[in-house]
């Protein structure tokens, strides 16, 4: 008897788990307001240029992230990012006034434009946080620092790539209400 109850409320809480809407977000079912599944949506963005170093840096980890099979020739979005700004604080600071622990903040932001309609379809701010090491040398602490930083810039990748394709499986779903 015991099993069957165990059985029975299994059974139901797989049947309410299906029920629930969950789509993968990059299944080829999932389709944005083009017709395009997700991954192909994320190729048909233009990346625009971003000012300094870490702004390459963002920009190649996007390009990685998104173009998959080329860039693409005719874009259906654009991608604009402002200039990252980086903050740094020391966290860590000893009785004799040495720091020894060091908190750098990337703050940034994107606009998604829809270039058939001209109009701007997504905005974000973004932050990512990178604690390193002030170490007795130099060399080490720029070494730690420059870790940190492509770290934050990493994680700022992540955001964004989550932040469009959370855009492209809601404008799916609206369109398929």
């Amino acid at each position: 008897m015991r099993v069957f109850i165990l059985g029975f409320i299994l059974c139901a809480l797989a049947l309410y788990l299906a029920a629930c809407g969950f789509t993968p977000v990059y299944s080829t079912s999932s389709k944005n307001l083009q017709g395009m599944s997700v991954s192909p949506a994320l190729s048909q963005i233009q990346i625009g240029l971003i000012p300094d170093q870490e702004g390459q840096m963002l920009r190649n980890k996007l390009m990685d992230r998104f173009y998959q099979e080329g860039i693409p020739n005719n874009s259906t979005y654009s991608l604009q990012i402002t200039p990252i700004q980086e903050q740094l604080r020391d966290l860590d600071i000893t009785i004799t006034s040495d720091t020894t622990r060091s908190q750098m903040k990337l703050t940034s932001s994107l606009v998604l434009t829809d270039l058939s309609t001209n109009q701007v379809v997504l905005r974000r701010s973004l932050k990512a946080l990178s604690i390193y090491n002030v170490l007795g040398s130099e060399f080490a602490t720029r070494v730690t620092e420059r870790n940190a930083r492509e770290n934050a810039i990493e994680d700022m990748a992540r955001q964004i790539e989550r932040a469009l394709v959370l855009y492209f499986q809601t404008s799916s779903s609206q369109q398929d209400i």
